[in-house]
């Protein structure tokens, strides 16, 4: 059985496709040990509350400086002695001793077809206004795994989804995450928890 950790920062909607694909047997022989969330009061813990999933709120706002909260950050999910870490929508750096400790047991789910629209500064909605601004007629979802560059590691899967005439940052957003992202997470998670 497969022990996961998701990683949150703020409505959950991957984390609730995760629970989903799980509860309907989709995503067999993985569990969700635990949520945390960077961020207090978010829509996540309430969704991780409601599936009976054990979750937390580990915050930079908590720490004196960063150091001290990727310290604790780590620690928190050591408790969890988890097979997989996966990075749904967390808007934090992870930190490279994380990164070390769990090399090729974390994922990533981005909104892009990578290498496009990827790396530092590209996230939620700055993505999507990126790819209409750049007129491309495809875009899509990437899950990978996570190395020590931004959006750079090992590319598990990919699903394109088309851009629409009059689409909007945000109805590209909602389409992306209908057709992609809630398929994807959950699909390569049981990839990992049955094939690797």
């Amino acid at each position: 059985m497969l022990k996961i950790v998701v990683m949150v920062s703020g409505g959950g909607t991957n984390l609730q496709a995760i629970i989903d694909g799980i509860a309907k047997g989709d995503v067999k022989n993985a569990q969700i040990a635990g949520v945390i969330s960077n961020n207090y009061g978010v829509y996540a813990l309430e969704r991780a509350a409601k599936a009976g999933i054990d979750s937390c709120v580990v915050s930079p706002k908590d720490f004196t400086d960063r150091e001290n909260f990727n310290d604790a950050l780590l620690a928190k999910v050591k408790e969890y002695s988890p097979d997989l870490i996966v990075l749904a929508g967390f808007l934090v750096v992870i930190p490279e001793k994380m990164i070390d400790e769990y090399e090729n047991r974390i994922i990533n789910i981005h909104p892009s077809l990578i290498p496009a629209f990827c790396g530092t500064g590209y996230y939620g909605l700055k993505v999507h206004e990126a790819a209409l601004s750049r007129g491309v007629k495809i875009t899509g979802a990437t899950v990978h795994f996570v190395d020590k560059g931004t959006d750079t590691g090992p590319i598990i899967m990919q699903k394109a989804v088309e851009v629409k005439e009059g689409d909007t940052p945000e109805i590209l957003q909602r389409r992306v995450m209908e057709e992609a992202e809630w398929k994807l997470l959950p699909a390569a998670i049981n990839k990992i928890a049955n094939e690797y």
